[in-house]
Formats: structure tokens, C-alpha cells, sequence
């Protein structure tokens, strides 16, 4: 009698992140290199149902169906930023719908958008990254209806985001009001934390606390949406807090006042940062906007490192009235969003201003 072998182990998948140039959204195009890039491309219809589109680089398209019911479209995809596949699926599917909530929107459901490549990971490793996706869209309460998929040189892994929106509670990144209050739904540092990862300084603890705000879906901005006194909303991903937030002030025509001791930040992202453990990202992106801010005269090179570094998943940023700030964060605070706070205020622009400026204070 002859004994079959034993079947042999299936090969453990390499690194994740050790596959890509760069990881989440910080493998996104460097803000000045995105509007060079925009500034070329001829300007497309403008049809009257299109009531948000590329105009003020919002979150996601918003199409009028008729006085009571939009379409919210979005995609978004990106190469891993953490090594475990089930984790990158569940951060790239929870980044990709926060668009829809940005927008005041609730997703219906979703489109998968896939590139491995198929000689470096194994068909089970694949699986794992699809399922991480699909359990947030099965949180979110939508199904993934189909999708693309191809062999890629990276790993790529993202959604197609379709939702519904009542147009009157479409939050736009451009309808700030001179006064508002801003208040940011998530700590920054996520961007430290996953260079302190590829270098091997991040023990369980910390990895946990990166991942966890990455996979916390910003659900909450569907209920803030039905607050009048809630003017503006984005979301803070890979342009950082400071380029998003110049967004909001570009579209809107005011300037800003951020409150550095006011902004929250993930447990062991300073102490990183202090070590000189950032993103070439959070580089790029200072690049790319620093002449619109206005520093202290002493902020230390590992502050202004946080404030660009490239979220992944990141936080709402919401503009809202002053006389709203209690039930703004009140409403964060029920949906679990315990570290939310007012980190600065809407102004208006000063008479001279060439562009949207940020004064940093604290």
C-alpha cells in the first residue's frame, strides 16, 4: 500500500507593503503635481444635474435625480499600507465609502476594483484582501455587486462607492461660513505610524492603533448631514489635515485658524515623529502647499510633519456653526468617535489675499 505525500504547506504571502512603492493614500499624486495635471484637462459637460463635480475637488460626484433623491459616486483604491490582507481590504473598502458619507451620503452599494500581482501572492492571500473589503460593506449594510480585476505589478485594491443623498443634505468641501467652528472626527499620525511599520519599529500595540481608526467607518457623516447648522464637510486623507482644510478654504473663499494643541493625535506619532519617522509623502505635500500656511516662528519640523501626514481613512473635517459645536460633537461622540474635537475656525480672507491662507496657533 502506497501512502500519498503529504501535501505540501502553502507558501506564506510576502509583505504586503514591501510589494508597493508607497502605501494608502500616501501613494496618492503630491496635491501640486494633481492640479498641474488638472489645469491640462479640457473641461468636460457641465449637465444641471451634476451638482457636484470637479469643480472644488470634492469628495465624490453628486447627481440630481429629481427634488428629493441624488446620486453620490466615488472611487477610491490604493497599494497596502499594512502587511496582514484581510487588514488592507478592510482599510481600503472603509476609505473608499467615507467619500460617500463625506458627502452627507449613505452608500447603497459598491464595485470592487482589484490589481495583484498573480506570480507574488497566492490565491488565498487575494481572497483574504477581498473578504477584509466585504466585511466593511456588509457593516456598512451594502452589498459588492461586481467589480474588475487584473494582474498588476502592485497590489491594488479599492472600491467603486454608489450612494443616495437627499440634495438638500449634500455637504459640499465649499460652503464654509465665515465663523464656523471646525471640528475633526479622527486623531492624525496614522501616516507616521505606518513609516515607523515598513521600519520595523511598530510592536502590536501601536499596529493596533493604527489600524483601528483606519477601519472605523465614518458613517456619522450621514447624521451630521441632517444638521443645518453643518455648512461644510470633507474627509482628512492623503493631502493631510493642512491640505484638506485648504480645500475647504479654497471652495469657500475664507481662511482658517488652526488650533495645534487642539488636534488630536494617535498615541506614539509625535514621539515618532520627534525621531524623524514620516512619509516622503507628508514631504510632498508640504511642498506642494506649504507657501498658504502660516507657521510660529519655533513649530518644530515633527509638528508641521503631522499636519501634512497623509491619512489614510482619516477623520470628517466638519465647518460647522458655533451654536452647533455642542450637538456636532455630541453626535461624534455617540457614534463612537470619542477623540473628536474643535481644532480651529472658519475666517474671513484678508482684501489682498492672492489665495487661501492657514494660521497655525498654539
Amino acid at each position: 500500500m502506497t501512502t500519498a505525500p503529504a501535501a505540501a504547506a502553502a507558501p506564506a504571502h510576502p509583505p504586503l507593503s514591501q510589494l508597493a512603492h508607497g502605501g494608502g493614500c500616501g501613494c496618492k499624486l503630491a496635491p501640486g503635481v494633481l492640479s498641474e495635471i488638472l489645469a491640462r484637462t479640457p473641461q468636460g459637460l457641465i449637465p444641471p444635474e451634476l451638482i457636484v463635480g470637479l469643480e472644488t475637488s470634492d469628495d465624490a460626484a453628486v447627481w440630481r435625480l429629481d427634488e428629493r433623491h441624488a446620486i453620490v459616486a466615488t472611487t477610491d483604491f490604493f497599494t497596502p499600507i499594512v502587511d496582514d490582507p484581510r487588514d488592507f481590504g478592510r482599510i481600503a473598502a472603509t476609505n473608499a465609502l467615507s467619500d460617500i458619507y463625506a458627502m452627507g451620503g449613505r452608500p447603497i452599494f459598491a464595485l470592487a476594483l482589484v490589481g495583484m500581482p498573480i506570480q507574488k501572492l497566492s490565491t488565498e492571500t487575494i481572497g483574504a484582501i477581498l473578504e477584509g473589503g466585504a466585511s466593511v460593506c456588509r457593516e456598512a449594510g451594502i452589498p459588492i455587486a461586481g467589480g474588475h480585476s487584473i494582474d498588476a505589478a502592485e497590489p491594488i485594491y479599492g472600491l467603486v462607492a454608489i450612494g443616495l443623498v437627499a440634495p438638500d443634505q449634500v455637504r459640499r468641501n465649499a460652503d464654509a461660513r465665515e465663523g464656523d467652528c471646525l471640528v475633526l472626527g479622527k486623531p492624525i499620525g496614522v501616516g507616521v505610524l505606518s513609516a515607523a511599520l515598513k521600519r520595523g519599529l511598530l510592536d502590536e500595540a501601536g499596529y493596533a492603533r493604527m489600524r483601528a481608526p483606519m477601519t472605523q467607518l465614518n458613517a456619522v457623516g450621514a447624521t451630521l448631514a441632517t444638521l443645518p447648522a453643518v455648512h461644510a464637510m470633507t474627509d482628512v486623507t492623503g493631502f493631510g489635515l493642512l491640505g484638506h482644510l485648504l480645500e475647504v478654504c479654497r471652495g469657500s473663499g475664507l481662511d482658517a485658524t488652526l488650533d495645534l494643541a487642539a488636534v488630536p493625535v494617535l498615541d506614539d506619532a509625535r514621539r515618532f515623529a520627534e525621531d524623524g519617522v514620516f512619509t516622503g509623502a507628508s514631504t510632498r505635500n508640504w511642498a506642494s502647499y506649504g507657501a498658504e500656511v502660516a507657521l510660529p516662528a519655533d513649530l518644530p519640523q515633527a509638528q508641521r510633519a503631522l499636519l501634512t501626514d497623509p491619512q489614510t481613512s482619516g477623520g470628517l473635517l466638519v465647518s460647522c456653526a458655533p451654536e452647533a459645536l455642542d450637538a456636532v460633537l455630541a453626535t461624534f461622540r455617540a457614534a463612537g468617535f470619542a477623540e473628536a474635537a474643535c481644532v480651529g475656525r472658519m475666517q474671513a480672507r484678508g482684501e489682498d489675499a492672492p489665495t487661501a491662507r492657514i494660521t497655525l496657533r498654539g
